[in-house]
């Protein structure tokens, strides 16, 4: 039998679907995948999100008892099984794809097991459903499944797909401290990859375990042929760019700040200069705050349609300028590709973003930290994360708009500087090199 054949018939033996787990959880969450689609249009996503947090607290406790069979190379054959948000349109789903990109480009075999859990989020991006074969034919698991998810993944799955693996989960975090409630996920773990020193850090201080730094790999993203006129944009005019996802958070990404900001640098009687608020999978609440924020300011183009991949690229290259007054960032995807896209970006001076971007590639706001209130989702109150300073926001606002030739300069040094910093080369080495690792 030739290398090949061998080959064919060791996958076949190893990718059937796992058998099922049945428990009184893992029934609510097969009955709430079914019926999806009537329950986010029934449901508001906070009473969901917080069903789901119960669902998780309870699987979280019996993951103490799993006694997951430990890594045996030759059980399987050498590749990688990914599992993940694969066809999400969402910043996880958007990592997601990144990561599949970078293992394309190690020539490693592998394959993808397109995961979606109830969530208001839409995954009808198709750009890898060529890889999709919702099997685990491989020895190693790459589970782009967030820590929250994790234990659902783990009921939902069945325990065989972890067993004689060996299981690395890629985590983002944008909180200095991890969640303790959380921590009984790294059991599902052989060790931990996130795509910047800030998410590992948080990560290290809780485990021995391993964790890596993978960066993404990125190249300047695809914008079609769409201009300002497609999104009925005018062409006239100074347009600066807010753009965030009702699933990540309002208060973590901080769009209020952005338009105070520009509130305060330019006054109701300049007609050259607008903003552009884009609100992707809007929720009524965030798309009642946002209009409130926006009262009394002209030049305003709040969109919540539903754009592709490809048109959100565009989006941001229309842009004269992205804004992005984030609290925190695990990593700063948009900022990122608006960098590739040669768009002047205003952001935040704090997280994860400053890992690719500096005072020489992009406007930095500076900051004091205050600490969380009350419970913002996954963000727990009494940590810390930043309040960007509006009026420094604003100046720079100001100075991008009567400035251009300043604006062009820091686009390009920020286009020459990312391209180099997040090389798809150089992030295909990182996976090769610790993959081969593992493997040897």
């Amino acid at each position: 039998m030739n290398a090949k054949a061998s080959k064919k018939q060791a996958e076949g033996r190893h990718c059937e679907k796992p058998m099922k787990r049945f428990s009184i959880t893992g029934t609510i969450l097969e009955i709430s995948e079914k019926l999806k689609p009537q329950l986010v249009k029934l449901l508001p996503i906070s009473f969901l999100r917080r069903t789901k947090t119960l669902l998780v607290k309870q699987k979280m406790s019996e993951l103490g008892a799993s006694a997951i069979e430990a890594f045996e190379k030759d059980a399987y054959p050498s590749g990688v099984n990914l599992f993940g948000y694969i066809k999400g349109e969402i910043g996880l789903g958007e990592s997601c794809r990144l990561v599949a990109s970078s293992l394309q480009r190690t020539g490693i075999d592998f394959t993808i097991f397109n995961y979606e859990l109830i969530s208001a989020m839409s995954f009808n991006d198709a750009s890898w459903d060529h890889k999709i074969s919702n099997t685990a034919p491989y020895n190693i698991n790459l589970l782009h499944i967030q820590p929250y998810e994790l234990p659902l993944a783990y009921s939902r799955l069945g325990r065989e797909i972890w067993d004689k693996r060996y299981n690395i989960v890629f985590w983002l975090w944008e909180l200095e401290r991890f969640p303790a409630q959380w921590e009984n996920a790294l059991s599902l773990a052989d060790e931990i990859w996130t795509p910047s020193e800030f998410a590992s850090n948080s990560i290290r201080a809780v485990t021995s375990k391993p964790v890596f730094t993978m960066p993404y790999g990125m190249s300047p993203p695809n914008r079609g042929e769409y201009g300002r006129a497609h999104f009925k944009l005018p062409v006239d005019k100074f347009l600066f760019l807010c753009l965030y996802d009702s699933n990540s958070y309002s208060e973590r990404k901080n769009p209020a700040a952005a338009i105070a900001a520009y509130r305060y640098a330019f006054s109701k009687d300049e007609e050259n200069v607008g903003l552009i608020i884009k609100l992707n999978n809007p929720q009524k609440a965030d798309i009642q705050m946002i209009q409130s924020e926006l009262s009394g300011l002209r030049n305003i183009y709040f969109m919540t349609d539903v754009l592709e991949k490809t048109q959100v690229n565009a989006l941001i290259a229309c842009a004269d300028a992205y804004v992005s007054l984030h609290r925190s960032e695990g990593f700063g995807l948009v900022p990122a590709e608006a960098m590739l896209l040669g768009t002047p970006v205003i952001a935040t001076n704090w997280s994860a973003n400053t890992e690719f971007m500096d005072a020489d590639t992009a406007c930095m706001v500076e900051y004091s930290f205050v600490t969380i209130e009350k419970d913002q989702g996954p963000y727990e109150a009494g940590n810390r994360w930043a309040d960007p300073d509006i009026e420094q926001a604003a100046g720079y606002m100001r100075m991008l708009y009567e400035d251009r030739e300043s604006g062009s300069r820091i686009a390009d040094k920020a286009k020459a500087h990312i391209t180099e910093k997040l090389s798809p080369k150089r992030a295909a080495e990182l996976i090769s090199n610790r993959i081969n690792e593992i493997n040897n």
